[in-house]
């Protein structure tokens, strides 16, 4: 059932939505084409400085926002009502600044970025990974967490997998989410990018360990957790920061605003570092399972690489 991706990566063909946060292709068109005006910032409707989207949200009393359906961080439960740590957080927000409620505007996590720049919704509320390249095409307000990884392999990990390198050196099976930014960190490891697995979804992910189809599952510490706490087969390994330049690695996920939203973008920041220092940001993550070591203070500017952002 694999078929080739765009960039020669395996994708398991199933029909289940794209529910990835954690893309490379930093909102590429869903083509899959690689670098594609990658480092191209995508003009908007509004020419005034620091733009005006704040007023119209105020005066309309509702934000939409992009969710990509991925517990925890943005998606629709079982009862079709929004939630999601981003959601809450940015309910919350919001409303501080004057906005009544928001409105969830779901699609696949590699068509957030476009949808943005094309003013389908009004900020990204995905968990999105801040990095270089996304920072081309987008602005982010500060991390409201910090991410490690994690794998989810079979019941006592027989093979012993608990970084990128171990799995090149023991040839495991690696299986990761479509765009997610575990693929260059198997690669960076010394893993044949077409040899990779990609899949939906961490829940394929974990039907893919579960069934045999891979020896091991990269993702999110705490999506891993979240989708197999009641598996019988698998487990998921301790947290772990991936190697990159050969230095460990810390992601940090953010709201994702367009590049002439300054305004917006400036005055969330604000009261998102109210939350962190009341503590109330805590306690709104912790309610969706994030523990204090997913709590941060890294910067949009420092991941941006110091640049845009």
């Amino acid at each position: 059932m694999a078929r080739p991706h765009g960039n020669g990566v395996q994708e398991y063909d199933k029909g289940i939505p794209g529910t990835t946060r954690r893309s490379l292709l930093a909102g590429l068109a869903a083509v899959g084409v690689l670098g594609a005006s990658g480092c191209t910032r995508v003009a908007t409707a509004s020419d005034v400085e620091g733009g005006e989207l704040l007023d119209r949200l105020r005066a309309q009393g509702v934000a939409r926002l992009g969710i990509a359906g991925e517990p925890p961080f943005g998606y629709i439960d079982k009862n079709g009502k929004l939630t999601g740590e981003e959601p809450k957080l940015a309910e919350v927000i919001f409303k501080r600044l004057g906005v009544d409620r928001v409105q969830p505007v779901p699609t696949e996590f590699g068509s957030l970025i476009p949808g943005l720049n094309s003013q389908q919704f009004d900020v990204v509320a995905a968990g999105m990974y801040v990095n270089p390249e996304r920072c081309e095409q987008v602005i982010f307000s500060d991390p409201d967490y910090q991410m490690l990884d994690a794998f989810i392999v079979a019941k006592g990990n027989p093979k012993g997998l608990h970084n990128y390198q171990d799995v090149v050196a023991k040839k495991a099976r690696f299986s990761t989410g479509t765009g997610y930014a575990d693929i260059q960190y198997a690669v960076e490891a010394g893993y044949k990018r077409s040899d990779i697995l990609i899949v939906p979804d961490q829940v394929a992910g974990l039907n893919a360990v579960e069934a045999g189809r891979a020896d091991v599952f990269a993702g999110t510490a705490i999506a891993c957790r979240l989708v197999a706490e009641n598996s019988r087969k698998v487990e998921v390994t301790k947290p772990f920061a991936p190697l990159v330049g050969g230095e460990p690695h810390v992601d940090g996920g953010a709201f994702a605003f367009r590049p002439t939203e300054t305004k917006l973008r400036d005055a969330f920041n604000v009261e998102l570092h109210k939350l962190k220092k009341s503590g109330e940001l805590a306690r709104i993550l912790r309610s969706f399972g994030f523990t204090e070591a997913e709590m941060t203070d890294l910067t949009a500017k420092e991941l941006c690489g110091g640049g845009a952002g």
